[in-house]
């Protein structure tokens, strides 16, 4: 219902006054941490995590509730919704006075985040006044009450000097109550909700207001807005505290600089607008993308001495921003970002107009929920690294990222326009002679692949898809072990004169889950896009960065810590082949001995972590390369060890593996899909289920072995825990690679189900064998329960995958009536490759998680234990989703 071209101009300039102001007086108390932060920090002693928290809470609320206000706004109207947002926001920001300890405070926050929730009602309500060409415009008016962030850092500082930071919340709660009052007295309700009351018609059900969000062209735009709306948030939040340690400011004129940016940032957001309406806001999107990469290129070279050997002696000079060059490329930073939160918020009343409020209430939550996640990643960063600048080297990453994506998705929206005649194009002009479309082959691809057909499955597809898999299997392994190395290094590091605390070496030994389990997801679907031979040996290839990288790094005691963490980021690359392998491997077998050929890859490939762990500590007690792999280091009991080994070991296997993979791999034809339409897996419940079944399983599985021996050494000083801990992957391995038949025969959901009751008991057994305040505890009786964990968790990682075929069998023909025979069987293939690869990528979190979760539980209490509690808890969790989805009687989808 369409009811905006007959309101009048009177009614379109009340509702855009009003929200406008509304907005941004909840954006001021909204940001009102920036300022009184710095007070309570003092006030606290706390940590720089802890600000980071403790500003970034309310943003949490109000990126999480923008969601449900934005459906509540399309249901009941922005008038009522509006008026009781900010009448709650006042009290709780009233209420903040009260508060005295840490917790206190921040429940307190919870509460002010509301006032975050305000950005989606306005949207919601002001676009029903506004035909779509001048939603732009409006929408970016209403925007610019972003500028509230701008009044708290003006404002605030000065009141605080005077009345204290509890002078700050009083006034600023006192105001948001005024103009809830004023809202409610002089608004309008919006055209729409005014027409469907007179005629009756029910408000849209939630179903229908959510319906859209299963569209993956919305999550592309919540990426965006993570960006320009939550970055934006982030800094307006730590530009203060950031001011004031680098270039020595205080807290006035640290808010005043501050807030050049939070102007900038706010008030061209409806300049932004009309640019979005008269150009397109998919090209103001690229400008602001493009100026923002240069920009936070500049902001994140940190201050850098430099010293260059030339032919007249060395030659000194650094580079260092100053600070009103600083708030220069601040200002301008702020300038583009204004231009891209009109420009996304132009897109969605013009594809999505009957779901403004869901759609743009998702998206708004995102952008909000950068403001809370990118000030925690701030402080992280900060402490990690100690370099100030890498705040802005984190929003470069995610401006790349962000870039790529969109304009992969525009070249692909031409492709379906324009596919022939691009395809006609040659890759240079010098080549249109020579350029000959028609002729153009594919090397080593399988144009023609019937695996479920008996006779061409055994007359030559059986012999392709193992020779194929038998190949896979090495580069995965090897992609494993280096993967897991930096177990290995981490352990060691202290003993060859590293001086890192226990804190930094489990950041170390987690790092490479984080990167690998992020990569996989985006190698998930690699291979129906590129190929599974270029892919293969491109991923393989890839892994002589950290191999080498570990060589040289570890061979100088002054190898920078920042040094040590871009390493460990880099070895999860290996992790990263793995949701390909499987993939890749899926497609090349029947549906009778795809469970076998998936654990065989799988599980054989897992065995890379016990290669490593075995053949490492042999590697680097000797000088396998001589003077090649560099000189040993002379331990404190005379012995000598060759660290640098435990990444030179692995380059020649590589470079092996890399050209075999090369010249006897196969791609099929049949698998190639664009990522569009792999991307129907997000819309799957299963899916999501299956994602959180394999974290129970692989996700133990790897992170048990990136933390077990580094978990060892501490629980059991005295026992030398690298004699050892290669017994635990090894079991996992063989184990998933030897019981793959056992789900085909009694069905991979009851082998699942009783694999989770097994851990339950091997995990309580653990905390029931470790020491206790340094004395007791047994270490046989923790390595024998941990060893039936990691053989529990291989059991499972088979039954897993085992399911997931089944599982869309059944699936896709319920989901898809309408095809074929024929299209089934391709469909559900192709959505089980790429749920087996998502679901791996989720899972490999697991590798972070665990050892990071180690390490908190022995930072806070002394012990694991609260770690190893909160895995039981979850395995409880995993065998009641599996008992009710797949292995009861009756269950909606047996298997």
């Amino acid at each position: 219902m369409d009811s905006a071209g007959t309101v009048g101009r009177a009614d379109q300039n009340r509702a855009l006054g009003l929200s406008t102001v509304a907005f941004t007086a909840c954006f001021a108390v909204w940001t009102i941490f920036s300022i009184i932060g710095v007070g309570i920090k003092a006030e606290l002693g706390l940590n720089e995590a802890q600000f980071g928290l403790l500003v970034a809470t309310p943003i949490l609320t109000g990126s999480i509730t923008r969601l449900f206000l934005g459906v509540w706004t399309e249901k009941y109207g922005g008038r009522l919704v509006f008026t009781a947002q900010m009448a709650l926001t006042a009290i709780a920001t009233w209420a903040l006075t009260f508060a005295s300890t840490y917790p206190m405070y921040l429940i307190a926050a919870l509460g002010i985040g509301l006032a975050g929730g305000s950005f989606i009602i306005g949207v919601a309500y002001v676009s029903r006044f506004y035909d779509a060409g001048h939603q732009g415009t409006a929408l970016g008016i209403f925007g610019a009450g972003n500028v509230g962030a701008a009044v708290t850092k003006f404002v605030a500082p000065f009141v605080m000097v005077a009345y204290g930071w509890q002078g700050v919340a009083h006034v600023w709660a006192i105001g948001l109550g005024i103009m809830a009052i004023i809202f409610f007295v002089f608004a309008k309700d919006d055209p729409e909700l005014v027409a469907r009351r007179k005629s009756g018609v029910k408000p849209p059900s939630f179903a229908t207001q959510f319906a859209p969000l299963r569209n993956l062209q919305v999550w592309r735009f919540s990426l965006y807005y993570f960006f320009v709306f939550g970055a934006f948030v982030a800094l307006a939040l730590w530009m203060p505290h950031y001011l004031i340690d680098v270039y020595g400011l205080d807290i006035r004129a640290a808010g005043m600089a501050a807030a050049v940016f939070s102007l900038s940032a706010s008030l061209f957001r409806a300049y932004g607008g009309h640019l979005s309406d008269k150009f397109g806001a998919r090209k103001v999107m690229y400008w602001t993308f493009g100026f923002s990469l240069v920009l936070l290129f500049m902001l994140s070279y940190p201050p850098t001495n430099y010293v260059i050997q030339a032919k007249g002696g060395p030659i000194a000079f650094s580079t260092e921003m100053a600070l009103w060059p600083f708030v220069i490329t601040l200002f301008v930073l702020g300038f583009f970002m204004s231009l891209g939160k009109a420009a996304v918020f132009k897109h969605i009343p013009v594809y999505y107009p009957q779901h403004v409020g869901a759609v743009g209430g998702l998206v708004g939550m995102i952008g909000g929920l950068g403001g809370f996640a990118l000030p925690i990643g701030f402080g992280a960063l900060l402490e990690l690294t100690g370099i100030y600048t890498s705040c802005f080297a984190l929003l470069f990453a995610l401006v790349a990222v962000s870039l790529g994506w969109m304009h992969l998705s525009v070249r692909a929206m031409e492709r379906a326009a324009h596919g022939p005649a691009l395809d006609a194009l040659p890759e240079l002009p010098e080549m249109q002679s020579i350029h000959l479309p028609e002729r153009t082959t594919m090397p080593r691809t399988l144009t023609e692949w019937h695996p479920e057909d008996e006779t061409f499955w055994k007359e030559k597809g059986r012999a392709v898809a193992r020779r194929n898999l038998w190949l896979s299997i090495p580069a995965l392994l090897l992609a494993f072990s280096v993967w897991m190395v930096w177990s290995v290094v981490v352990a060691r590091l202290p003993a060859i004169g590293f001086d890192f605390t226990s804190s930094q070496l489990f950041w170390l030994a987690a790092l490479p889950g984080l990167s690998g389990a992020t990569l996989r997801i985006f190698y998930s679907f690699m291979v129906p896009i590129f190929g599974g031979r270029l892919w293969t040996t491109l991923s393989t290839g890839s892994l002589l960065l950290p191999a080498m990288g570990i060589g040289y790094a570890v061979q100088n005691p002054e190898t920078p810590y920042l040094i040590f963490l871009t390493l460990a980021l880099l070895c999860g690359l290996g992790g990263g082949n793995f949701a390909s392998s499987m993939a890749n491997i899926a497609y090349f077998f029947p549906k009778a001995e795809k469970g076998n050929a998936l654990a065989l890859n799988a599980g054989l490939g897992n065995l890379g972590v016990s290669v490593m762990q075995f053949l490492v500590p042999i590697a680097i007690t000797a000088g396998v390369f001589g003077a090649m792999g560099g000189a040993p280091v002379t331990l404190d009991d005379g012995s000598q060890l060759w660290m640098q080994n435990a990444g030179f070991v692995w380059v020649p296997f590589i470079l092996i593996a890399t050209v075999a993979v090369w010249l006897g791999m196969n791609d099929i034809a049949d698998a190639k899909a664009s990522f569009r339409d792999q991307a129907v897996i997000f819309g799957r419940f299963h899916n999501w289920v299956m994602c959180v079944l394999y974290t129970g399983t692989f996700g133990s599985f790897i992170g048990y072995s990136a933390g077990f021996p580094l978990l060892t050494r501490l629980m059991f000083p005295e026992v030398n825990a690298l004699q050892y801990v290669f017994l635990g992957p090894l079991v996992g391995a063989l184990s998933r690679a030897g019981t793959g038949w056992i789900s085909d025969r009694f069905g991979g959901g009851r082998v699942t189900f009783w694999t989770f009751l097994g851990m339950i008991v091997a995990v309580y057994g653990v905390i029931f064998f470790l020491p206790s305040g340094g004395q007791g505890g047994s270490f046989m009786g923790f390595f024998a329960c941990f060893m039936a964990l990691f053989f529990l968790t291989g059991v499972g990682n088979a039954s897993t995958f085992q399911m997931i075929p089944s599982i869309m069998r059944q699936e896709v023909p319920r989901l898809m009536p309408q095809l074929d025979a024929a299209a089934l069987q391709k469909q559900s293939e192709r959505e089980s490759a790429a749920i087996i690869a998502f679901t791996s990528a989720i899972a490999a979190y697991g590798a972070f998680f665990i050892p990071k979760l180690y390490g908190t539980s022995i930072s806070m209490t002394g012990a694991p234990n609260g770690a190893l509690w909160c895995f039981l808890i979850f395995y409880v969790v995993c065998v009641a989703i599996t008992w009710t989805f797949y292995s009861r009687k009756n269950a909606p989808v047996p298997c």
